[in-house]
């Protein structure tokens, strides 16, 4: 079986991403790249029932390589994200406080330095029919330079060198998200500034020394 240890992985994930309550039913897919082939979730499957011979292989044409189920019909935006970015794992979903931000907001703000770890503002994409040439250029162009993006009226999604990197990606995404909405309903976020980033970066790549008692 082509790439059976991504297949395998990619239905661990699917669970998890049930399980933390980030997609409902079939919404929501995931793929991982190796070389030239990807292996992606079926179309119409529920992420927390995949097997791993379920999950097609595509080459990075869409062509279907190997597997008896349809290819998820988002195929053409991952394969896009592959084209432009250097991931090799992508994990897109339907959770609930990144799609609130995707029907609002044409872009969310650094409210927290760990948005950063994203490529900091995260951009939503212009909608589109999903599963259409028109979005997965529409994600492209959000991607770049970042580690994630929004879809307008839809979801959002993530990548990473691994579809651990993916998700943990994903995760921080929705808890941004929620910090954001969340910090709304008291009033209006402080978005961090261009020198505030810029000082966490800083900082993370010069830590200072922890003091040493004299003997």
């Amino acid at each position: 079986m082509l790439l059976a240890e991504l297949r395998q992985q990619m239905c661990e994930y699917g669970r998890r991403a049930v399980d933390q309550g980030l997609v409902i039913g079939s919404s929501g897919n995931l793929s991982a790249r190796d070389g030239d082939l990807v292996a992606v979730t079926p179309s119409g499957v529920q992420l927390d029932r995949l097997t791993a011979e379920a999950c097609p292989v595509v080459d990075m044409d869409g062509y279907l390589v190997e597997g008896d189920l349809q290819p998820s019909s988002e195929t053409p935006m991952h394969l896009a994200v592959y084209t432009t970015t250097p991931a090799r794992a992508i994990v897109h979903t339907h959770s609930v406080f990144g799609t609130v931000v995707a029907t609002t907001m044409t872009e969310l703000p650094p409210v927290h330095y760990n948005a950063l770890m994203l490529g900091g503002v995260v951009r939503v994409a212009e909608y589109a029919t999903y599963g259409t040439p028109e979005l997965a250029a529409n994600v492209k162009q959000a991607m770049e330079g970042k580690q994630a993006a929004l879809l307008a009226n839809h979801g959002g999604v993530t990548i990473g060198a691994t579809l651990e990197q993916a998700f943990e990606a994903t995760r921080l995404l929705e808890w941004l998200c929620e910090v954001y909405v969340r910090g709304l309903s008291i009033g209006k976020p402080t978005v961090l500034t261009e020198d505030q980033l810029t000082a966490v970066i800083d900082r993370s790549l010069n830590p200072p020394p922890f003091p040493r008692r004299a003997p």
